[in-house]
């Protein structure tokens, strides 16, 4: 039982997915077919045995507030346990002041009122799988003032770009926060999940208010490496960042194979999201399936190869659809031609007959446009 306030921090300027954030959040975005990105992190809390969860919104609270629901499904504790939905109540006239610390200030008191001696704080676009109770239980043990977790990775000119690196020393306490530019190879990326207490949480909070109207909660972090023990926890699994149209392209298209899938999904370690009660998809003789993933609800007719399909989307006849993500509920017209696609929700590609975009480069089709 992990005895802490799970809180799931919403992204800064460093997450553009271009074009699917114009309609929800990162944290709301679909995945895999048949989940949403703040599935992952909300499991890893409820399956550490954290009970009490505070999800902070920054705007278009709509898609996820239905998604959420009353938290049920994410197996909290029906007695004990809580998920709550925080957005800031102040109106933000600019996009720069609408940040983590002015959330957490507007709802201090509703994170005072919770009776729990730690704070694990973590994003929802960083998909990985970790029991909290072993960082807990790493964070007693350096005796430290925060933990922060990180993936060492020498892929950091391509992924992770504009995330916080680490500088530490031999004990693996941090010393300076930097970004990640793309300059280096090898970099220890901050996975931006914090541990500390509730009363120094609270702290740096008011602290980094009072510093600066623009401060982000990493910010007051970078600024207190002297002052407090900050430790590294390393995380040696696989993590998926999901900060731009292409990491979220490629984490989909990787996924859907059974080995990488292996490295994510684990029997006892449940992703556990709303479930929907769509009939099984139909495949039409004339279909043509290799290498999908393909959740409940579809009425498949083309050629369809190395595809995510989320629920009830539609492929007619003579259609053929390669490397491509495609929402729910998504219309892919007789004759169409699409590869390296991403198609938003609603969609419907009927009269262009033929999109091709790249791995580095995906084309994507915005929400409910008809092509």
């Amino acid at each position: 039982m992990c005895d802490a306030l799970g809180i799931i921090n919403f992204e800064d300027a460093c997450v553009d997915i271009t074009g699917l954030m114009d309609y929800r959040p990162a944290s709301a975005i679909s995945f895999l077919g048949r989940y949403r990105l703040i599935d992952f992190m909300l499991s890893n809390m409820t399956n550490s045995g954290i009970s009490q969860i505070e999800v902070f919104i920054k705007d278009k609270p709509r898609s996820l507030i239905e998604h959420l629901g009353n938290g049920r499904q994410y197996n909290i504790n029906s007695k004990r346990g809580r998920l709550s939905i925080l957005y800031g109540e102040n109106r933000i006239m600019s996009d720069v002041y609408n940040h983590d610390i002015a959330n957490f200030m507007d709802n201090i008191q509703y994170i005072e009122e919770v009776n729990k001696p730690y704070v694990i704080i973590a994003p929802s676009y960083m998909i990985y799988q970790i029991d909290f109770n072993e960082v807990l239980k790493y964070h007693a043990e350096k005796n430290s003032d925060v933990t922060v977790i990180y993936k060492s990775t020498d892929n950091a000119k391509e992924e992770f770009i504009g995330c916080d690196t680490l500088s530490m020393d031999k004990d693996k306490r941090i010393v300076t926060f930097e970004k990640n530019r793309g300059k280096y190879k090898t970099r220890n990326v901050s996975l931006e999940a914090y541990v500390m207490t509730k009363k120094l949480f609270l702290e740096l909070v008011r602290k980094a208010a009072n510093t600066s109207s623009l401060y982000w909660f990493k910010d007051i972090l970078a600024d207190s490496c002297e002052d407090l023990r900050i430790n590294g926890y390393a995380f040696k699994g696989t993590v998926y960042c999901i900060n731009s149209l292409r990491s979220y392209f490629k984490a989909n298209i990787e996924l859907r194979t059974h080995a990488k899938a292996r490295e994510l999904f684990k029997e006892d370690w449940p992703i556990h999201t709303r479930t929907n009660d769509s009939a099984p998809s139909q495949y039409m003789p004339e279909a043509k399936i290799r290498g999908c993933s393909i959740a409940n609800g579809c009425h498949i007719e083309g050629n369809v190869e190395n595809c995510v399909i989320g629920r009830n989307v539609i492929i007619k006849s003579g259609a053929v659809v390669k490397n491509s993500v495609i929402l729910p509920g998504a219309y892919i017209g007789e004759g169409a031609k699409l590869d390296h696609v991403i198609v938003d929700k609603a969609a419907i590609v009927n009269h262009i007959k033929k999109l091709v975009g790249t791995d580095d480069s995906p084309i994507y089709v915005k929400r409910r446009d008809r092509i």
